[in-house]
């Protein structure tokens, strides 16, 4: 019998270089002109998932949150590992939004990208384990077929590819 390769499909994210951007943020607005003498603040929550940024205005929310995807993908992280959770009013004025870490493939998603492997005619079989997706089968062909019909495909969450075998 041939032998059986498979491969993982999660979502999971790298915290340090989660970490790394969030700190290269904080420096980068640190420097910047039209950020000085301004009101800003980025925390990062890791135990609740959570990235809070608060600013002087909308304006200036609106330029943290584009300094803050721009370095999430200088680090190699899509842009969807974070999802606006709420944009609220905070004290002084200022301006809060709360974004959620995306680090798990939900499970209507999940459904939906094992019907797409499915729908492809393949001979491997996908299954979701958890909060990740197991594709197996028995030539490589395959799956780099389904790896590319998944990195070409538009997801919610930002997907990665893990325990190739």
């Amino acid at each position: 019998m041939a032998k059986e390769h498979s491969f993982d499909i999660t979502a999971k994210i790298d915290t340090q270089l989660f970490k790394n951007a969030i700190n290269l943020v904080e420096r980068e607005v640190s420097n910047r002109y039209d950020f000085k003498g301004t009101t800003y603040e980025v925390n990062y929550k890791e135990k609740e998932k959570v990235l809070v940024l608060i600013a002087s205005s909308d304006n200036k929310l609106d330029a943290l949150k584009d300094i803050v995807i721009t370095k999430f993908l200088k680090q190699g992280l899509s842009s969807k590992v974070i999802d606006e959770l709420r944009v609220e009013d905070s004290s002084g004025g200022n301006k809060k939004a709360t974004f959620k870490v995306v680090d798990y493939i939900e499970s209507k998603e999940a459904k939906k990208i094992t019907a797409e492997i499915k729908k492809m005619k393949l001979k491997v079989n996908a299954q979701i384990e958890g909060d990740s997706i197991r594709v197996k089968g028995a030539k490589l062909d395959d799956l780099q077929k389904v790896m590319k019909m998944v990195r070409e495909g538009e997801w919610d969450a930002p997907l990665n590819f893990e325990n190739m075998r």
